[in-house]
Formats: C-alpha cells, structure tokens, sequence
C-alpha cells in the first residue's frame, strides 16, 4: 500500500471549501460540471475527464540551449585543432 492517496486535514478542508463554496472553475483543481456534460461523457465521474492536469514538466528555452550548444562546439573545434597540433608536433 502507498502514501499516495492520502490527503492532509487542510487538503480535505480545502477540497470542502471548493465544494461547498461550488466554485465555477479553478485550474487544475476543479470545474463545475452539468448533469448534462456528465450524461456526454457515459457518465464518467473520474477527475481527469473534466479538469486538465497541470504541466509540471521544465520549461526549457530552446533558443538558449541552441546558443549553448553553438557555444560548446565551437570549443570543441578548438580543442580539436589543438590536439591535431600536438599530435602533429609529436610526430614530426
């Protein structure tokens, strides 16, 4: 058995509130949905089928990483003459 179904008191408190208070919609937490909607959906009562889960995913800037990766070869290719340079020098 998980931990992951456990709710704290201040969660269900506010889960209460968001109930009682029947508030219209707050992403990623709840949405009011009419007997109508609930009847289109086969009577599906899972959370997921009406509240969008949020997208906790990192958000990474391409343009900066596209500049790093410029940065880092750019490098490299001076390594690499280096190196073919030494390795040039040690063979002559």
């Amino acid at each position: 058995m998980t931990n992951n179904n456990k709710l704290s008191d201040e969660n269900i408190e506010n889960i209460l509130k968001i109930f009682t208070e029947r508030k219209e919609k707050i992403p990623h937490i709840s949405k009011l949905v009419s007997n109508k909607e609930i009847a289109e959906n086969n009577y599906n009562l899972s959370v997921s089928t009406y509240v969008e889960k949020e997208d906790t995913r990192e958000k990474i800037d391409i343009k900066a990483l596209n500049a790093q990766i410029k940065e880092i070869v750019a490098k490299e290719e001076i390594l690499r003459k280096k190196i073919d340079e030494i390795i040039e020098d040690i063979g002559e």
